[in-house]
């Protein structure tokens, strides 16, 4: 069994000591292309993310809205496969040996990757933590137990937190969820242009069962944002779609979108600090 790397720890508690929260920026895994997908990745890491969350493109991203759902499109129209999104990872890796990263995919692309050389490239290539965005936390030891593969590899294991989670589900999901909580602010799918939500009850009972940080995401595409994010008990935020629409509106121009992202993230980042 492989130890587990303990960056997303580390950082949490170095931001911590800082009085500051985590900014998590997210995007889709070579959208537009492979090389693009790379320079945007250290960007992100240069303008001042603290962790990144990194989409494998799918055919049918169910929980995400129209902005990501054509991210993966370019992306696989680009010819990006688990491979070279592997490839992306550890071209950053190489480069930011401390950034905590994890992997937001669908089941279907474990399963037939292959469920323990999916888990064992993720160490191998850098990846910290593994979120399956379709299947529950009730879900993960039957049939296919992905938390002993999870384990087996050092992966951690990242669960969501619906707003309108029961009691029951919130304390199953403290008790599995690894190296942070997804918690979300609304229900539905991803996208700027709905509404932002304030879980405060669930965020609440995630730190009094004393679980993984929460990182609060969905409907978050500012600065203020981020800082209500913080105000309502979360211990940072993650933003997909505001980034991904600055990598649309840029396709033609790289130098300009990698400018924007740039201060993007550094505006996002600054909200993050005196919570």
């Amino acid at each position: 069994m492989t130890a587990k790397s303990l960056r997303f720890q580390n950082t949490f508690k170095a931001l911590r000591q800082k009085n500051e929260g985590a900014f998590v920026p997210f995007v889709t895994l070579c959208d537009p292309n492979l090389e693009t997908s790379v320079k945007i990745l250290h960007t992100l890491c240069a303008a001042g993310a603290d962790a990144l969350e990194l989409g494998l493109p799918f055919s049918d991203p169910c929980a995400d809205g129209t902005v990501i759902q054509a991210a993966d499109k370019r992306a696989l129209n680009s010819g990006a496969t688990t491979d070279r999104c592997f490839e992306a990872v550890s071209r950053l890796r190489a480069d930011y040996p401390d950034i905590p990263i994890s992997l937001l995919v669908y089941v279907n692309l474990v399963t037939v990757y292959g469920m323990e050389k999916f888990f064992e490239q993720a160490r191998v290539n850098g990846v910290d933590a593994v979120l399956m965005a379709d299947v529950p936390c009730c879900m993960l030891s039957c049939g296919e137990d992905f938390v002993a593969a999870a384990e087996a590899h050092g992966i951690e294991l990242v669960l969501i937190a619906p707003s309108n989670a029961s009691d029951k589900i919130v304390r199953e999901i403290a008790a599995r969820s690894q190296g942070y909580v997804y918690a979300l602010s609304r229900y539905g799918i991803t996208g700027t242009e709905n509404v932002f939500g304030r879980p405060v009850a669930m965020l609440k009972r995630l730190k009094e069962l004393n679980s993984a940080p929460a990182l609060l995401g969905f409907g978050i595409s500012t600065p203020e944002h981020v800082k209500i994010a913080l105000q309502c008990g979360a211990d940072g935020a993650i933003c997909g779609s505001a980034i991904v629409k600055i990598i649309e509106r840029n396709l033609n121009n790289e130098t300009a979108m990698l400018e924007e992202l740039t201060i993007f993230v550094r505006n996002m980042k600054a909200a993050t600090k005196g919570r």
